[in-house]
């Protein structure tokens, strides 16, 4: 079984963008992180491509935004992401 593409779009500093990182990191979950901070071109996509929200993190699972911190916690929880084995 293939593992999911997940990438977190952050910014430094954001506690909740650490928390997210570690909360996939503790569970073996490989990300690739996307720092937006001085790139104005990418946080304006991401708005867009996350149908207005402007909190940071943002997290995609395979193309899909599926939110923030909340949202992954949320996710993690209910098991509906999971290492490969």
């Amino acid at each position: 079984m293939a593992s999911s593409r997940i990438e977190v779009y952050t910014t430094d500093p954001c506690g909740w963008c650490r928390r997210a990182k570690q909360m996939l990191a503790d569970r073996g979950l490989a990300f690739n992180e996307i720092d937006v901070r001085d790139d104005d071109a990418r946080r304006e996509w991401l708005i867009e491509a996350t149908g207005g929200r402007r909190t940071l993190p943002q997290i995609f699972v395979d193309g899909r935004s599926i939110g923030g911190y909340e949202d992954l916690a949320s996710l993690l929880r209910s098991g509906g992401l999971a290492a490969a084995p």
